[in-house]
This record gives C-alpha cells, structure tokens and sequence, in this order.
C-alpha cells in the first residue's frame, strides 16, 4: 500500500486475502500509514513487526499468514526472483510508486518488489489512484501495461447501485481478486443475476 487516497480498498483487499486462505507480504509506505489514519479509524503501529500482529488480530489471519516487511528490508524473500510472490498487487498506488516501477528504480523494497515480478513474468496489478491522468501518468501506465503489468484505475461501477461505500469499495476489491483469479463473494459476476432470476 502506498500513500494515495483509497486506503480501504488496499484494507479490504488484505481482509479478503486473508478469507482467502493466502499468504500474504505487506508492504506499507511512510506516505500509506499517513493516509490510513486520514481516511480511517485505525492507528497503526510503526514496525512491520507490530504491523503483522495489528492486522493478524484485526482480520483473524493464521499465525504467520500476513509477513510484513519494513521498506530497506532487502534480504525479504520478495526482494529477490528466488523468492518472488505468484501476484504482486500495489493498491492504492500513487503516481510516483507508478513513475518508480515504470523506470525501475527499486528505491524501496515495494518497488523492489515490483521489479521482480515484471523481470520474473509474475502478475503486477496497480490499483492507480489518482485524476486527472498527466501525459506522463498515461506513458507509465501505457509503458507497463506493455511489459504485462494490469492497470486498474480505482474506477468503481454504479450499474448494480450501491447503498454504500463499503459496497463501492467491495466493487473494485472483486475486480483485483478476479485477476488474481481467487473466488469471491463480494459481487456477483456480471450476468449472474439475469441467469438466476
């Protein structure tokens, strides 16, 4: 998760990882633990160790299911293609994180961990949160999207009219869990009410 606005759609996308039974890296950016406490209730501790605990307790993970990492922690099995994840999903992303992988500068372990998922053909999924697009946003978004990275704008759909936030949220959380091609029950899949009814 990095700093830009939408920190619950990064939240809801860890909790329904966690319901999926997966394990999962967390990495939080300095700029994300700020816009989490602006845009949400919780107060998260600062050391990836206490980070780990806080959201194991919160979203009832197995023990050691959620790793989080601190963001110089080089010697993490996601900074390397040895130890690369099968998905590596940014969200939100900020246009900066954006601009980083696109030139691949790996200046922290978040956008280390980008890297390799591009140089080891792994899914990148970035959950870009931000509007208007620069011309040089576009030209990232275009530039990794031809190296297979998935660019998802935070864009939710009105069409099954929401009655609430959580329900926008959960509308954008599906569409990265259908990338990832993990089941879901936070939408229906679209036609699945018209085959039921």
């Amino acid at each position: 998760m990095t700093g830009a606005s939408g920190a619950a759609y990064g939240l809801r996308l860890l909790e329904a990882l966690v319901k999926a039974d997966r394990q999962i890296y967390l990495l939080l950016s300095r700029p994300a633990h700020i816009v989490i406490k602006m845009e949400t209730d919780l107060a998260l501790p600062v050391r990836a160790s206490d980070i780990e605990v806080f959201f194991t307790e919160k979203y009832q993970a197995k023990a050691g299911q959620i790793r989080a990492f601190e963001k110089e922690q080089w010697l993490a099995p996601i900074a390397s293609g040895t130890g690369v994840a099968d998905a590596t999903v940014v969200c939100p992303c900020t246009t900066g994180t954006l601009s980083s992988i696109a030139v691949g500068s790996s200046k922290n372990l978040l956008e280390r961990a980008a890297d390799v998922a591009l140089k080891e053909r792994k899914k990148l999924i970035l959950v870009i949160r931000e509007t208007p697009f620069s011309e040089i946003h576009l030209e990232n978004m275009l530039k990794l999207s031809r190296m297979g990275a998935v660019i998802m704008p935070a864009n939710p759909g009105f069409y099954f009219k929401p009655e609430s936030l959580d329900e926008i949220v959960d509308f954008m959380v599906a569409r990265v869990l259908d990338q990832l091609a993990i089941e879901h029950s936070l939408q229906a899949s679209w036609g699945a009410d018209a085959l039921n009814s």
